[in-house]
């Protein structure tokens, strides 16, 4: 087992990190910008070293700054959370260079995987569902028109590299196609450091349906049941919950046996997450594989009784999985907290907290950085932590999540809180009937 892990990430999922590997009896190193130096996690961790100034390419990007932070530590492992460099395959392979374990999937999986446009090559290949769409990524945008009409409007440009709906633009109408496509290559480039863009038709009605699995260094694969991720904005996701209302147990058992074979396809090792679309009729789609842990895994967590960042160790350690494919037992619902004005279009709000008080209760769950007196800073992802109930039944987990919300308290900058409330309350949602375009129709009522 490791002996002593440095965090390359931030905020919630660096604490989040932190406190397993403590559990573990793990030492652990926090990396940080001049931005996050009062961050929780900078605080909880064993050991602290400030990589750079705010940007996150002079910092949490910037591999020879972690790789050296790792050195000076004596670090023998690197865990990156997710986003930034987790689906990065140079920096794994970096870290391999180093004799420093990379706490994800191998560089050869990760280009097999976290390139979406390889992904789905990949895919087909192992037979599993696909989104109609290009092959490759898209390298003339004439070729690309063409190749449009011939899969029929509307379609969905998308970013090759990373997720959370950057780089994605739905096209309804030829001549909004090459707007659409610089903007979002542009967009990915920013966030990626990866311009590349490819195609698919784009699913109307459809929900967001992803299984978790996990795979060995010895062939062993599972699936540790699906979350729903429908409830989105701009391709970002706000709320998931697990089961999903829409979800039937032959469906599952189809969906986490075509995970599994995902999985297989590329000898994965580690925990992930295979994306589908499912459509009204619940014929699903790959969509694509994401190589590191979910901002979601905490409700999978809740409703099998399993920590997955523990299990992400130990796979990277060399010890085997179970192999057994899991049940949801419970229903568990994640509400992401952001720094954002929901009554503005959920324009970003960084600044100081000025007061803090989170719920409690039985089967509340809160991962975050955050506290009285914090300050959000404007360089990153708005997320100011995440908000998980578990009971029973998902009516339980619905009372209790707005009973929950309820009892948030976050003063100084605006958050989604308000709109998690409302949402709670609103009677399709709590029917279970929703797709990723629910939030188009959904009328915010101002206080």
């Amino acid at each position: 087992m490791f002996k002593k892990i440095l965090i390359a990430n931030r905020g919630e999922i660096a604490l989040r990190v932190i406190r397993t590997a403590r559990e573990m009896g793990i030492k652990t190193v926090a990396v940080y910008s001049t931005a996050d130096r009062d961050s929780l996690h900078v605080r909880f961790a064993d050991e602290a070293v400030c990589i750079g100034p705010p940007p996150s390419k002079d910092s949490y990007l910037n591999m020879s700054r972690i790789i050296a932070a790792a050195e000076i530590t004596n670090a023998d492992a690197i865990h990156p959370g997710y986003g930034f460099l987790s689906e990065n395959a140079k920096f794994s392979r970096i870290c391999q260079e180093h004799n420093i374990k990379f706490i994800g999937a191998l560089p050869e999986q990760i280009e097999a995987m976290g390139d979406k446009s390889t992904a789905k090559s990949t895919m087909i290949a192992a037979g599993v569902p696909v989104v109609p769409g290009t092959q490759g990524l898209i390298t003339d945008v004439a070729e690309a028109k063409k190749e449009a009409k011939r899969i029929g409007y509307p379609v969905l440009l998308k970013a090759t590299a990373g997720g959370g709906g950057k780089g994605m633009r739905d096209v309804w109408d030829e001549k909004d196609f090459e707007k659409a496509f610089e903007e979002g290559s542009q967009e990915a480039a920013a966030a990626f450091g990866n311009p590349g863009m490819y195609m698919e038709k784009l699913i109307q009605e459809p929900r967001h349906i992803e299984i978790q699995i996990a795979g060995d260094q010895y062939g062993t694969f599972c699936h540790m049941s699906e979350r729903d991720c429908s409830i989105q904005r701009r391709h970002q996701k706000l709320l998931e919950e697990t089961p999903s209302p829409f979800m039937t147990k032959a469906l599952r058992k189809k969906m986490g046996e075509a995970a599994i074979k995902a999985a297989a396809s590329v000898n994965y090792e580690g925990v992930g997450t295979v994306e589908f679309l499912v459509d009204k009729d619940r014929n699903f789609y790959f969509m694509e594989m994401n190589t590191r842990i979910q901002v979601e895994h905490t409700i999978t967590e809740e409703v099998i009784d399993f920590d997955l960042v523990r299990e992400q160790i130990k796979i990277a350690a060399g010890i085997p999985i179970s192999g057994l494919n899991y049940e949801p037992t419970r229903h568990s619902i994640q509400c992401r907290i952001n720094a954002e004005d929901p009554f503005h279009d959920f324009r970003p709000n960084p600044g100081k907290i000025t007061s803090y008080h989170s719920p409690g209760g039985h089967g509340v769950r809160i991962d975050t950085h955050a506290y009285a007196g914090y300050v959000i800073p404007p360089n990153y992802d708005s997320m100011i932590g995440k908000l998980i109930v578990s009971a029973q039944t998902r009516e339980e987990a619905l009372a209790k999540m707005e009973r929950a919300l309820g009892e948030y308290v976050i003063e100084g900058i605006h958050t989604t809180i308000p709109f998690h409330l409302q949402l709670m309350q609103d009677k399709n949602f709590r029917a279970g009937i929703f797709t990723t375009k629910f939030l188009e129709d959904f009328e915010l009522k101002k206080p």
